[in-house]
């Protein structure tokens, strides 16, 4: 197979900061084929998300200069792009960029220009235990309601045999709890901002929001899910330890494999649910590579890049690890082959949700702001982590839910007057 790359004079070795998620990993595996290819090296810096993008923020903003290529998503790279802090990625030979699914592309880019370039996409939605629904006489409707859910979670928890009716994301991040919750907020009424930019988090939507959320977690979620982020639950259903999940649309391959999954067999898949509003119930995001301007290897940092997220990059995965394990989300010809169509049988309703979901409409009432599950602003990444935190003691039972917003309110109306938003 042919994976093009440019010939470097000397050798380099680049650092690429990336996050501790499956698809990355098998990047940082398949990557040896590239160095063989190129003579050069990578020194992987893999990291827990939060970490992951405490650490990436403080380097790029200070123009540290320690990674070579960043791994960062729909958030920062517009904001960044805009700085100046990353470089422009629109130059890269045979590479197909009419390929990128539209809405992604768009999602990471500034007045037309690309900042980084997706290594997978995804929107969220439901995932369920077929054959646990079908012992207990369930069925899930194409669309459910987040009542449903509930009436579903309750009939399904088995605490004595370890499963439990639902997994939900507990661990405090702006993306880690906060990307779930904050398309619950949005689906019950709600937003972060009114057009004032005065905090909303007291308003009843959101109260309601996050005491449903709350109490479902209490009554049929595992006792851990206070610490649980996107990879504990996904280690917690792939053990069968969960009737439903609610996650991002990238973990349908994984739970679907055999290989990593024990109920690759028995995964039901249906839209993320609804409350009040339709809007913004399911994310829009991707992880995508980037090169700070800081960088004093662009021309072999821009090479990577664009082996790793190109339409050969996918095709290797799908013949060395499985076509289920393709990256998702990103080329229009991943969703056309008919490899990935046979192995992934989630494929359509992926493709269907990561087009859906809108930054643009996201919420019932008008907004100031941009985005789902975050707000496209450089204040969001502090908020978020903090408002996350403030829930988290919520669902741990150290605060209750209206004293946990009300510190969640106070503390997101400074910064906002300290960024000059507020009067």
């Amino acid at each position: 197979m042919a994976l093009c790359a440019v010939s470097s004079v000397s050798a380099e070795t680049l650092t690429i900061a990336t996050v501790n998620n499956d698809d990355m990993i098998i990047m940082q595996k398949l990557s040896s084929k590239w160095e063989q290819q190129t003579g050069n090296k990578i020194n992987w810096v893999i990291l827990e998300e939060n970490v992951l993008r405490q650490k990436v923020t403080t380097d790029i903003a200070t123009k540290g200069g320690s990674f070579d290529i960043i791994t960062i998503g729909a958030y920062e790279t517009p904001i960044w792009g805009k700085k100046g802090w990353l470089t422009e990625l629109d130059d890269f030979k045979n590479y197909d960029y009419d390929d990128l699914l539209a809405p992604v592309k768009a999602g990471l880019s500034v007045d037309g220009k690309l900042y980084a370039v997706p290594f997978y996409a995804e929107s969220s939605f439901t995932m369920y235990r077929k054959d646990l629904f079908e012992k207990a006489g369930l069925a899930m409707p194409e669309q459910p309601t987040y009542d449903q859910i509930k009436q579903f979670a309750d009939k399904l928890t088995d605490k004595a045999n370890g499963v439990y009716g639902i997994c939900l994301r507990g661990k405090p991040g702006w993306g880690e709890n906060m990307a779930f919750l904050g398309t619950l907020v949005n689906t019950f009424g709600g937003r972060w901002f009114d057009m004032d930019w005065k905090p909303q988090l007291t308003s009843e939507p959101w109260q309601k929001a996050i005491s449903f959320y709350v109490d479902l977690m209490k009554a049929d979620g595992p006792p851990s899910a206070p610490s649980n982020g996107f990879n504990e639950n996904q280690a917690l259903f792939s053990g069968g330890k969960c009737a439903m999940w609610i996650d991002a649309t990238s973990a349908a391959g994984r739970i679907s494999n055999p290989k990593v999954s024990q109920v690759a067999e028995k995964v039901g898949f249906t839209k993320a649910p609804i409350a009040v509003t339709p809007n913004g119930a399911a994310w829009a995001w991707s992880w995508a590579l980037a090169i700070p301007t800081s960088t004093k290897k662009e021309a072999v940092a821009k090479d990577f890049v664009r082996w790793a997220t190109s339409k050969d990059y996918v095709k290797l995965v799908g013949e060395t690890e499985s076509w289920v394990q393709a990256p998702p989300g990103t080329r229009t010809s991943t969703y056309d082959n008919p490899e990935y169509q046979k192995a992934a049988a989630f494929a359509p309703i992926v493709l269907k949700a990561v087009m859906s979901a809108d930054p643009t409409h996201a919420t019932k009432d008008p907004v100031p702001y941009t985005g789902v599950q975050f707000v496209a602003i450089p204040e969001f990444q502090g908020i978020g982590t903090t408002v996350g935190q403030n829930i988290a003691s919520a669902l741990a039972g150290s605060e209750s839910v209206a004293g946990a917003l009300k510190k969640a309110e106070a503390s997101t109306t400074t910064v906002m007057t300290k960024a000059g938003y507020l009067k």
